[in-house]
């Protein structure tokens, strides 16, 4: 049996992965921002306001655990999008600090105060889910600017999985980022990305969270500190900003070919 918390778990990827990990009878906590959903697996345990835009996020996190053994899995996915560009609008200064706090503050006292709460142990697996439009080398010119508070988030989330990554690899935790690939939810949708569902590949939070579950049940500590992309090269397309074969080359180079390094 998996004891596995999903940061995040109301919609999308994060409510996919809650009802996967509960399909096979497994111990299953969950976050909400504010109160459980109406529908969800009766075997889940939700964890009600747990805002990752709060300074006590972690702690408040913590204490609704308290008394519960280590956890085996911990993936948080909790995310915000909203778009911005460079014309007289501009981009947005409280929006983007929602989006960096969310992204890549709240993970570190998350993940600081589980260890310390004890709940984070040897074998230990920790995935953030980022994006490879946090990729600086992926971004591609075709694809312009804008969006700046989404993407440079998830570029700063990839550095602070590297950096927990070091600091945990001495208790045994293991670390790691991912791209879950391109998905078909109403974060996607909202910032007007359905249009490229189709012609991108975009795939269910469903079949998502599947690859993502297969995943990490091999993770161990000797890709601790990596960055995968779990549903493979394909996704990093990105189809509607540059040609399959350019992006898929270029992947390659950058990552050696063995889909892992930050």
């Amino acid at each position: 049996m998996v004891r596995a918390l999903i940061v995040g778990a109301t919609r999308g990827l994060g409510a996919s992965l809650a009802k996967r990990y509960a399909s096979d009878a497994n111990q299953v906590f969950a976050t909400a921002r504010s109160s459980a959903p109406k529908e969800s697996p009766k075997s889940v345990t939700w964890l009600s306001n747990i805002d990752l835009t709060k300074p006590n996020v972690g702690d408040h996190l913590a204490s609704q655990l308290k008394g519960e053994k280590s956890l085996d899995v911990v993936v948080i996915t909790a995310g915000r999008f909203i778009t911005e560009d460079f014309n007289d609008k501009g981009p947005d200064w409280g929006e983007e600090l929602t989006m960096y706090t969310t992204s890549s503050i709240a993970p570190v006292f998350i993940v600081h105060r589980l260890f310390h709460a004890g709940l984070l142990a040897k074998g230990s697996k920790v995935v953030l889910v980022s994006s490879e439009s946090g990729s600086i080398t992926l971004r591609h010119e075709s694809e312009g600017g804008g969006n700046y508070g989404h993407h440079a988030s998830k570029a700063a989330l990839n550095m602070t999985g590297k950096l927990l990554s070091l600091d945990l690899k001495e208790a045994g935790v293991i670390v790691s980022v991912v791209h879950p690939g391109f998905m078909r939810t109403e974060m996607t949708k909202g910032v007007g990305f359905d249009k490229f569902w189709d012609d991108g590949g975009a795939v269910t939070p469903d079949e998502a969270a599947e690859s993502l579950v297969q995943w990490t049940e091999d993770l161990d500590i000797s890709k601790t500190g990596e960055y995968w992309a779990p549903r493979g090269p394909g996704e990093f397309t990105h189809t509607f900003a540059m040609p399959y074969e350019r992006y898929l080359t270029k992947f390659f180079q950058v990552m050696s070919v063995r889909l892992r390094r930050f």
